[in-house]
């Protein structure tokens, strides 16, 4: 009962917080927002920092707070405070989401909701990294989303502040940019100079979703790699993406591979169930088809995905046995 009582609470609080923070939102500008760091006095970085941790927590948006931050204190400073109050906020939701919810979500989940909660707590850490260098979802509120998963505490709070650097410095520095030109305290080669620069920072940061994305892919499997596991009997699944059809035909298929073409895979995903970690060797006539799959499996969660490279093509050059 106490303890009903308490999440209650905490939800009574939060549901309040975050009203009056979309009552009084236009109320929190970066005007406002120096003066009560001015006021504040030698304790206005910890000021500031605590506006932010409340405003993730709040959904408020962090662009401008990000940006306040490297007008107010530059932009290494600004980096700093920008990105541990931002921290502390995406801990705080983080904590509220589980103590609220955690429990009743691994309890009551189930199907492909279930499947892709698996594949984030699977990854880890390394999903954290991935959503924070690749903004695909807004940022307070992924912090209550990753708060019902079985993520461990530590690996979230490490890899949420190191890898929201990158994007955390190239909006600070925008910030910096901005106050100076505004300020008209540069020359124009000074100001070119910084204008350069914070675009670059911009670009770099929208160029780091290609540079994850290749990342995050598994590596190919060669064809004599793929004969070596099947030959020790190690524990992968073959995924033939071709048509029955091909399957059935002249090339063959690998014994015991299992036929879902590509087309239809979206909508015979849950036969696939069982096997949301297992390793997945995915098999086309060459490996175009192979790589649609394997983005799709990516998306839904699946996290031990390969294309096998030369598909069946080069099974068949090389001599090994298939079936029809």
């Amino acid at each position: 009962m106490k303890t009903k009582l308490m999440r209650f609470g905490l939800l009574l609080v939060l549901a309040i917080g975050i009203t009056l923070a979309v009552v009084y939102r236009d109320q929190i500008d970066s005007s406002a927002l120096e003066q009560w760091v001015q006021d504040a006095g030698a304790a206005g970085p910890v000021v500031f920092m605590l506006v932010y941790a409340l405003a993730t927590v709040f959904f408020l948006p962090g662009s401008v707070l990000t940006l306040a931050g490297g007008a107010l204190f530059g932009p290494l400073w600004g980096t700093l405070y920008n990105l541990t109050g931002a921290t502390l906020g995406a801990i705080m939701a983080f904590l509220v989401a589980r103590y609220l919810a955690s429990d009743w979500v691994a309890n009551k989940t189930g199907g492909r909701v279930k499947q892709l909660i698996t594949g984030v707590e699977t990854e880890g850490w390394r999903f954290v990294a991935f959503v924070r260098l690749v903004p695909l979802f807004p940022f307070n509120l992924l912090n209550y989303a990753l708060g019902l998963t079985r993520i461990g505490l530590w690996p979230y709070v490490i890899a949420t502040y190191m890898f929201m650097l990158p994007g955390a410095f190239a909006y600070t520095y925008l910030g910096y940019a901005g106050r100076e030109a505004v300020a008209g305290d540069m020359g124009l080669v000074q100001l070119i100079q910084m204008g350069s620069i914070a675009l670059a920072l911009l670009a770099s940061v929208a160029f780091i979703p290609r540079i994850i994305g290749r990342l995050r892919r598994q590596p190919m499997l060669s064809i004599a790699d793929l004969k070596k596991r099947l030959d020790a009997d190690d524990d992968l699944l073959i995924l033939d993406v071709r048509s029955a059809a091909d399957f059935i035909g002249e090339q063959g298929h690998i014994a015991n591979a299992l036929n879902i073409p590509v087309e239809d895979l979206p909508g015979r995903i849950g036969e696939l169930a069982d096997h949301l970690q297992s390793t997945i060797a995915i098999v086309c006539r060459t490996d175009r088809r192979s790589t649609q799959a394997a983005e799709l499996l990516a998306k839904e969660g699946f996290t031990d995905v390969h294309i096998t490279q030369g598909g069946m093509t080069e099974w068949n050059q090389s001599g090994f046995a298939v079936e029809h």
